[in-house]
């Protein structure tokens, strides 16, 4: 099932626990807007290349729709409608004033220059700017874009409209970008563990951890788990996996990739099987990579007792009921890694007041939203008697309906 029929159907699942009017059910899934546009640049060869873009606003009840940007050669409309949706729930459950959105150009980056990535962003910002807007919907980074792509993007952008800096979030610091923000979602996954550990009377440094994909995420959460005294067991990315039952030093480890770019070779654990790490012996499990890792054919050898989505819908709804069979516990994505949009919503704050906070503001900013969240899922749970899933998706999709409701839609 790919990842826009997943959300679909969850979305359903929620709307008929909460016995939403079928109309009012219809209209919330469908997107506000879909936008697909052609982007030629000149190659560095003096030779020409098209590129198709896609952004899709899905809601902005709420308020403005915010969601990254990716560039990757499998972006496609489906894959870009999921996580535009999947967007409008994650915000309402963090309870930020945002509606969803998703964008992505179809490119593979490693095969771009710096220049030609520029050319490309620059040209795809010309052709999108009067459909988006600080008070309309506020592009970030995600799969293959970073903090470089938000500059050239707010560059262009201000062209247009004059200077700008909260068009995006993500920024470099001395473009208005926040303190805090790479680490946010990393951050907030750790903040949401320590949340759901403690509802079962256990802490991170009780346990042993997996974690799947060593990039942004992956990276701060293996780091902070590891000082906060947790056993990271098992990582994995592209490069490799590496793996120590006594607990991998994490420290050492991203010495050894930032000096190797790689995780093989490591001498503080043994190389292993990287499609192992999701079925490794394991307390909790966070897969921070791409979506449906977990499917019918591996889930029922998962070892973990909790598995925290870090990715965007990493487990497939075959896998969800295998596991929640086995008695996993699975702390969904629009949940677990809304870090990122959270500490997205304080920089785009941050540039409308033009007053900067610090990190100490923004880390504890982030600590006291995920945690609020995490209490606000959990009422849910208890109302309806569900999952935690489904905790998450009907506090979601109820706060958005009541906007829609409240703003005047009819039936």
């Amino acid at each position: 099932m790919n990842a826009l029929a997943a959300t679909n159907r969850n979305f359903r699942r929620a709307a008929r626990i909460l016995g939403l009017d079928s109309k009012l059910e219809k209209s919330l899934l469908i997107p506000y807007r879909e936008i697909k546009v052609e982007c030629t640049i000149p190659k560095d060869d003096g030779s020409l290349a098209t590129f198709v873009g896609f952004r899709v606003q899905h809601d902005n009840a709420r308020g403005p729709m915010k969601g990254g940007i990716r560039y990757h050669p499998e972006v496609d409309p489906d894959e870009v409608n999921a996580l535009a949706q999947l967007m409008t729930w994650k915000t309402a459950v963090a309870d930020i004033p945002y509606g969803g959105a998703k964008g992505g150009i179809g490119c593979s980056p490693k095969e771009l220059s710096l220049s030609e990535l520029e050319r490309l962003t620059r040209v795809f910002t010309q052709k999108i700017h009067d459909l988006i807007g600080v008070h309309t919907d506020i592009p970030a980074p995600d799969m293959g874009t970073n903090a470089q792509t938000m500059a050239w993007i707010l560059d262009e952008y201000s062209k247009f409209h004059g200077h700008s800096p909260a068009i995006v979030t993500g920024k470099p610091i001395d473009l208005g970008g926040s303190l805090g923000r790479e680490a946010a979602t990393g951050r907030g996954v750790v903040f949401a563990t320590e949340a759901l550990l403690n509802e079962y009377g256990q802490t991170i440094t009780d346990l042993k951890f997996a974690i799947q994909g060593f990039g942004n995420v992956g990276y701060w959460a293996a780091k902070l788990i590891h000082e906060r005294g947790g056993k990271v067991v098992a990582v994995s990315d592209i490069t490799g996996a590496v793996q120590n039952p006594n607990g991998l030093d994490i420290s050492a480890l991203i010495k050894h990739k930032e000096a190797t770019g790689s995780l093989k070779d490591f001498q503080g654990g043994d190389s292993m099987d990287a499609n192992e790490l999701l079925v490794h012996d394991c307390d909790v499990l966070i897969p921070c990579a791409l979506g449906g890792v977990l499917h019918k054919g591996n889930a029922g050898d998962v070892k973990a007792k909790y598995i925290i989505e870090a990715a965007n819908h990493p487990t497939d709804p075959d896998a969800d009921e295998i596991l929640s069979k086995k008695g996993v516990i699975i702390l969904p994505d629009i949940y677990a890694n809304g870090g990122g949009v959270t500490v997205s919503y304080f920089e785009w704050v941050q540039n409308i007041q033009g007053f900067m906070w610090d990190e100490e503001k923004v880390n504890n900013e982030l600590q006291r939203y995920m945690t609020r969240s995490f209490r606000d899922i959990k009422a849910m749970c208890q109302t309806h008697n569900c999952d935690f899933r489904m905790g998450a998706f009907t506090l979601g999709v109820n706060r958005v309906a009541r906007a829609t409701v409240l703003r005047g839609w009819e039936a």
